[in-house]
């Protein structure tokens, strides 16, 4: 009798044994198959917070994945200065137009170094290209009428206008005035970067991506009239991604 219960005893340890092996490379296995993340940029052509983008990808084969992404971003003029006013308000003195830039991407991510679950680091190559949505909004100013500085008037900035001159000026428009009278203008941009992922659970994505970007116009865009306008905007960007995978 105590001869069968050892058996048993020692039957169900190495049941236990190998049902634990078993769990635990399932828990150990960092395989996925799509992940979805968010991001904020930062680049050298954005404010502090230059946009935000989305991304979408599935993987191909091991270490390929096929990727969608939206950018969202407000691209500014290298020469933009934030000025105050003898109001006390800041303006951007010459500038007399944003652009809102919608990119569409189409890419593929090289997975250059894996991690170990919960540890460590996946690297990526990312590139991508795609169509450009450049909206081309109004910069509003507000200004004093003739000598009374009680009276004001709202109206896009018009360097060669002599109402506009910088002793005259009190500050920004309201917020989105004049986004009704935006222009549209078609592009496309193309972007190569390098991916971090730092999340130490298997179903969580948290990293950092650092890259380079083009995004070009077929129209010349006028920010700053008074200043060199292009239809090209080259930036180098870091955004800062969280998400999930399954």
């Amino acid at each position: 009798m105590k001869f069968f219960a050892q058996k048993w005893f020692f039957v169900t340890l190495i049941g236990v044994g190998l049902s634990a092996t078993a769990f635990a490379q399932t828990q150990d296995s960092y395989e996925y198959n799509s992940e979805f993340t968010w991001a904020v940029n930062k680049n050298s052509s954005g404010g502090l917070i230059g946009g935000f983008v989305l991304k979408k990808s599935r993987k191909l084969s091991e270490r390929l994945l096929e990727t969608y992404g939206l950018e969202i971003v407000n691209v500014k003029h290298p020469q933009e200065v934030r000025k105050s006013s003898y109001s006390g308000n800041y303006f951007i003195y010459g500038k007399s137009n944003y652009l809102y830039a919608l990119r569409l991407q189409y890419g593929r991510d090289l997975i250059l170094f894996t991690k170990a679950p919960q540890q460590g680091v996946e690297i990526k190559a990312v590139t991508a290209i795609g169509p450009s949505i450049g909206i081309v909004a109004p910069y509003y100013i507000e200004r004093t009428v003739d000598t009374n500085s009680f009276q004001t008037a709202r109206e896009q900035y018009n360097p060669y206008d002599p109402n506009h001159a910088f002793n005259r000026i009190l500050g920004t428009g309201n917020l989105f005035q004049g986004l009704g009278d935006s222009e549209i203008q078609l592009g496309f941009n193309v972007k190569a970067g390098i991916n971090f992922e730092l999340g130490t659970t298997k179903s969580q994505v948290t990293g950092f991506e650092v890259g380079f970007l083009l995004d070009t116009y077929f129209n010349k865009i006028i920010l700053i009239p008074t200043a060199s306008n292009t239809s090209m905007f080259p930036t180098v960007y870091f955004s800062l991604f969280y998400g999930s995978r399954k």
